[in-house]
């Protein structure tokens, strides 16, 4: 009986339309192809982020603090060659008169802002859970002042507080009251800038503190109901510890954003008169950029005085954060 033989299976060798073809050897200069790693997909996904983070905000930062520490001119301002000086600008500041006064239009203008924003907005969040007939309507018509252009709400409230023609006045004579100099009136000029940035960040407060108690369970307000708690226990039992962690966040985005309002004041009253309503963000766009003989060096050290606030702020809110969740 005659033998067949087969060939041997050899790894090299592959099959093709039936016929055996020998594949090529592997070239052992060439090291093999390694699987992508996730960490450079990490990093490709992470590029756009830190570019951008280092060209908007790292870069416009070590500017500002660059120009603080120079003395600055125009000239020199093209060319690069201001001389350093250290904290002298900073110690101009400090021992300017204005320092003191814009320090506590400041903080005044922080904290009332604040504080009524914050309360008039978990108010109204508060009023809107009731979910009524045209709630949504009213909850939109609320987000107006937050969606108009800045210079157009301060534009307004210019012509709605203005001492001759404005309709504040004109409602207050029609109650027999005298007409008040909102924004000529070194009492009142400050006043007037509270109350229009309180319209403006009024809906923001809305939004967030009423998307915070979409969060809380209604089987609780049930239970504390039939416990006999009235809706005042109920709100300071449950609403306000619940809405806490909701809170924090909207008050200090509130006080990064206040710190730095700078196009209602100024639209409104330039930070005048007699700097009765100049804030730091205001004081430094007028150190640097509102005279004939820019003092680039001062504007820039007060500006970063506003980015320090900022920035403890920010830390101790984390400080706290971490303590609640580590409690």
């Amino acid at each position: 009986m005659k033998q067949t033989t087969h060939p041997p299976d050899h790894p090299s060798a592959r099959v093709r339309n039936g016929a055996a073809t020998a594949a090529p050897p592997p070239d052992p200069a060439r090291p093999p192809r390694r699987p992508t790693s996730p960490q450079w997909a990490a990093w490709g996904f992470l590029a756009p982020v830190t570019l951008y983070l280092a060209l908007f905000y790292a870069y416009p930062l070590y500017r500002n603090l660059d120009l603080s520490l120079r003395n600055y001119t125009v000239r020199s301002f093209v060319q690069g060659n201001a001389p350093f000086t250290g904290i002298e600008n900073y110690r101009t500041v400090f021992d300017d008169p204005t320092f003191a006064p814009a320090l506590l239009h400041t903080a005044v203008f922080t904290v009332v802002c604040l504080v009524f924003q914050h309360a008039i907005g978990l108010a109204l969040a508060v009023f809107f859970t009731q979910h009524f007939r045209l709630s949504a309507t009213l909850r939109a018509l609320f987000l107006v002042p937050w969606l108009l252009p800045l210079i157009v709400s301060a534009s307004t409230w210019s012509w709605m507080l203005n001492s001759d023609s404005g309709i504040v006045n004109a409602a207050l004579h029609a109650l027999g009251v005298a007409p008040v100099n909102w924004l000529t009136s070194p009492s009142w000029s400050l006043t007037s800038v509270i109350i229009a940035n309180i319209w403006i960040g009024v809906p923001f407060n809305l939004v967030v503190l009423y998307s915070g108690l979409q969060s809380i369970p209604a089987n609780l307000y049930e239970a504390a109901a039939l416990d006999g708690a009235n809706a005042w226990q109920r709100f300071w039992r449950i609403t306000f510890p619940l809405l806490r962690p909701v809170s924090a966040i909207t008050l200090l985005l509130g006080l990064i954003y206040t710190l730095k309002v700078f196009d209602i004041i100024w639209i409104m009253t330039k930070g005048g008169p007699a700097d009765s309503s100049t804030t730091f963000a205001t004081w430094s766009y007028q150190l640097g950029f509102g005279n004939l003989l820019p003092a680039f060096g001062p504007g820039a050290a007060v500006g970063n005085l506003l980015v320090v606030a900022a920035l403890v702020f920010g830390l101790i809110y984390l400080k706290v954060q971490r303590k609640q969740a580590l409690s």
